[in-house]
């Protein structure tokens, strides 16, 4: 045995994140991608504007062409929030991962911005515990009750949901 198999012996294991249950279902966004885009050109607009949604385009890993995903968001006065449902087996973070350039289209802007992948776990609590998602409901006082009453609850449900989750923060380019 030599010192470089001693010093291997000797470092600490990285525990490995398990992943998410619904990563096993990460087909399923690929199957109805179809419908999705349908979907998405229908509402563009909609979407375009809606609260609590962003048109995030990002460089195929692969291909190098532009691929646009619709997902939940949280913004923030400097920032877009993004969890990847089924972790890094996403196509879109497996692209930023490979090109973290990106562009969003958001409350009617399109502007090019820059993704970070946060794997700190205590960090996505966090930042996840300072700006819970909130789903936009079609009902002010839906709104206000989610805001209020519930939010102790959505923040504990949001800090265990992204313990192994990527989250990505999209940050406007300067």
């Amino acid at each position: 045995m030599n010192a470089d198999d001693e010093d291997r012996s000797l470092r600490p294991v990285a525990k490995a994140t398990p992943e998410p249950l619904l990563s096993r279902f990460h087909f399923l966004p690929r199957a109805i991608r179809p419908i999705q885009f349908g979907l998405v050109r229908l509402l563009r607009r909609y979407f375009e504007q809606a609260p609590g949604w962003v048109l995030l385009t990002t460089t195929g890993r692969k291909s190098g062409l532009p691929r646009e995903v619709l997902l939940p968001c949280e913004r923030t006065h400097d920032s877009l929030i993004v969890i990847s449902t089924y972790g890094t087996r996403s196509d879109w973070i497996r692209n930023i991962q490979r090109d973290p350039a990106v562009r969003v289209t958001c409350a009617g802007w399109v502007l090019s911005a820059r993704a970070e992948i946060i794997d700190d776990v205590e960090v996505r609590r966090a930042i996840v515990s300072a700006h819970p998602f909130f789903v936009p409901a079609p009902f002010a006082w839906l709104n206000f009750l989610h805001r209020t009453l519930l939010r102790p609850l959505t923040v504990a449900f949001l800090r265990w949901w992204v313990s192994n989750r990527p989250m990505v923060v999209v940050r406007l380019r300067s």
